[in-house]
């Protein structure tokens, strides 16, 4: 009976704490998409004004160029963001104990690694997604207004090959990031530590 009843009062405290923590993430979640969604804005606003810009005045080479740019942008962030929430957070805690450089952002990022990770691969990953098929959109206006080539063909080409680069890229970058997750935190950690205070 003693046991039916201290079974039954640690069930209530799981509960209560359960509730607690929902209650602080909540709080917390609701920031963050704020912060996110304005951010993304910001960044998909920049980067689509420049390629707006640009693309349409240079070459046609030149132009599959930075669109070809954006998409390795996307797969490498995206990389960097599985390589976050894969990454062994004691390794860098042992770095850190010994002052090794960057150590100290890598750890700061395992501790916030589904922040890090949404933004690198939901915001800067999924803009330069949308960005590169802005881009080949225009790219496909240029080829069916200067050379003549079929609207609907050459569309359906670009995308399709836009498409195919990303999704392949950020297949291969992903099990990429799982095998070499801590080398790749720590040369991004020691990349950022330069520009970090």
């Amino acid at each position: 009976m003693k046991t039916n009843k201290k079974i039954s009062e640690f069930k209530k405290l799981i509960i209560e704490t359960r509730n607690k923590e929902k209650v602080k993430k909540e709080k917390v979640d609701i920031k963050w998409v704020i912060t996110v969604t304005i951010t993304a804005f910001l960044i998909s606003f920049s980067l689509s004004f420049i390629s707006e810009m640009t693309i349409p005045n240079l070459s046609l080479w030149i132009g599959i160029i930075v669109t070809l740019i954006f998409i390795l942008i996307g797969v490498l962030f995206d990389i960097i963001g599985v390589a976050v929430t894969t990454a062994d957070e004691a390794v860098f805690h042992s770095m850190n104990s010994r002052k090794v450089k960057g150590a100290k952002v890598a750890v700061r990022f395992k501790k916030n690694s589904a922040r890090v990770s949404s933004f690198c691969c939901d915001v800067i990953g999924d803009v330069c997604g949308i960005i590169s098929g802005a881009a080949g959109a225009t790219i496909a206006t240029i080829l069916i207004t200067k050379n003549g080539f079929n609207p609907l063909l050459t569309s359906l080409t670009i995308a399709a090959f836009i498409a195919s680069l990303t999704i392949g890229g950020k297949a291969i970058g992903k099990s990429f990031a799982i095998n070499k997750s801590d080398i790749i935190l720590y040369e991004f950690a020691k990349f950022i530590n330069g520009f970090y205070k």
